[in-house]
């Protein structure tokens, strides 16, 4: 399929670690050429708007894509520039009849592919003030950072991994005593920033929703719904439906 693709996705395909699926969510944000690519990474919130929307993305591939575009400009020197174009006249006038025969045949290509392009849409964005989207890019870095909890012991029996923290207790507890070569216990150091505690990753404040009334009380700007387990499909699609009427983001969509 490498040939049925366009100009501007055979410049992404030169990008490193790029794939095909990023193409349509790209151009959902407005991004379709290589140098709106470069002026969306000089801006954080953009950067943020692509990594939050390509899965797999994360800040090395942004850093890949940088360096690629930053040496774009400087791939054809100026004497290919001012190079004749006589020997590529005559090939084309070689492959005109090529051309012209599979015309059709790509055009079609092209149609399947912009309407399988339609069915991604930009999903909704709170808003949030600057002291919020600052808690939680430090939010990110301290949870980069936090250590593996374990239980006092877990080492010695097996049940005791898979049950989760539980503060060391005991007269004689060397992980109590926070003892030299003992494991790290919880402490409020590690904690996140008050602003960003209880906020979905996306920034928007969870709300369970039951039923389609509930969602008469959620506010689209700050609060995301999410649809409860034990609703059945026939009453999940009714809500899918009502909060896209409302302009209200579900983060477990059905599909």
């Amino acid at each position: 399929m490498a040939d049925d693709r366009s100009e501007d996705d055979g410049e992404f395909a030169k990008l490193r670690m790029f794939k095909d699926e990023y193409v349509p969510k790209l151009k959902a944000l407005g991004i379709e050429t290589r140098e709106d690519l470069a002026e969306a990474l000089a801006d954080e919130e953009r950067t943020d708007e692509i990594h939050e929307h390509l899965k797999g993305v994360g800040p090395k591939t942004l850093e890949h894509w940088r360096e690629d575009l930053e040496g774009y400009e400087d791939e054809e020197s100026p004497e290919e520039r001012l190079e004749p174009e006589g020997d590529e006249d005559e090939e084309k006038g070689d492959d005109e009849e090529e051309v012209e025969i599979e015309g059709d045949e790509e055009e079609e290509e092209e149609e399947v592919e912009i309407e399988e392009e339609e069915g991604y849409s930009v999903k909704l964005k709170p808003e949030l003030s600057k002291e919020v989207l600052a808690a939680l890019r430090e939010r990110g870095n301290i949870a980069s950072k936090r250590p593996t909890f374990v239980r006092q012991e877990y080492h010695r029996r097996k049940q005791l991994r898979t049950t989760g923290w539980r503060r060391p207790k005991g007269l004689h507890s060397k992980m109590r005593r926070h003892m030299t070569r003992r494991t790290n216990v919880v402490s409020i150091g590690y904690g996140s920033p008050n602003a960003a505690k209880h906020l979905h990753p996306s920034g928007f404040r969870e709300v369970m929703v039951h039923n389609v009334k509930d969602l008469e009380d959620i506010d689209p700007k700050t609060q995301a719904a999410r649809v409860a387990h034990t609703v059945g499909m026939r009453k999940r699609t009714e809500i899918e439906e009502k909060a896209d009427e409302l302009k209200i983001r579900i983060l477990n969509r059905s599909g």
